[in-house]
């Protein structure tokens, strides 16, 4: 299948060959659903914690005899119904982590890169350069490729040209660049348009289609 290449004025200049495999792949919704709701639980940090009876400080002496006193019996005064006592049943740290085969996650991103560029959301550059890192100038290129719409810029590789696109979107709230080879979807899900560069195809194909 074939799709149109744009240059930074958003003009169309080329036509390039796509992976029927990854652009035309079946969209699985519930697939791509469970990656996005594991990508998100492995943000957790799951460090959470509060002292359980054992573990606060004090509370070795019970605090009066057992009988004859005409109180209810207590055996210290750290127990959970105590001021201070430690509690019942508390979280503790712990892990989020969902499995998921990477078979799995990967037909997932493909299902995800197979809506968005049947939606028609996917813009492909032939290449993607600023002179300086200025946020002016971002501005004015995703103007004429996107109209200023969230988006998410796929970059090849990290080299001079990626450092400068980092420093000139940084103080851009609805514009993140990331490198092809950490594609996922969480990002790509999460932008309304996504602009790839044309040379990253070729990154994103041998991470897709490996076995």
């Amino acid at each position: 299948m074939e799709a149109n290449v744009i240059n930074m004025k958003g003009k169309e200049i080329d036509t390039v060959e796509l992976p029927g495999e990854i652009f035309d792949a079946p969209v699985n919704i519930d697939m791509m659903h469970q990656a996005y709701v594991r990508q998100l639980a492995h943000q957790r940090l799951g460090r959470h914690s509060t002292k359980g009876r054992s573990e606060v400080s004090g509370g070795g002496r019970k605090p009066w005899r057992q009988k004859g006193t005409g109180r209810a019996r207590q055996g210290s005064i750290r127990a959970a119904q105590w001021v201070g006592g430690g509690k019942i049943f508390t979280p503790k740290p712990r892990s989020y982590e969902q499995k998921m085969p990477k078979k799995m996650r990967r037909a997932a991103l493909r299902s995800a890169i197979t809506l968005k560029h049947s939606l028609e959301e996917m813009f492909i550059v032939d290449k993607f350069a600023l002179k300086e890192p200025k946020t002016q100038l971002m501005i004015e290129t995703l103007e004429k490729i996107t109209g200023g719409q969230d988006c998410l810029i796929v970059y090849p590789e990290r080299d001079e040209n990626y450092e400068l696109l980092v420093r000139a979107s940084n103080n851009l709230p609805d514009a993140n660049i990331l490198l092809a080879d950490y594609l996922n979807i969480r990002d790509l899900l999460g932008h309304e348009k996504v602009i790839l560069v044309k040379s990253g195809l070729d990154r994103i194909s041998e991470n897709l289609l490996r076995e």
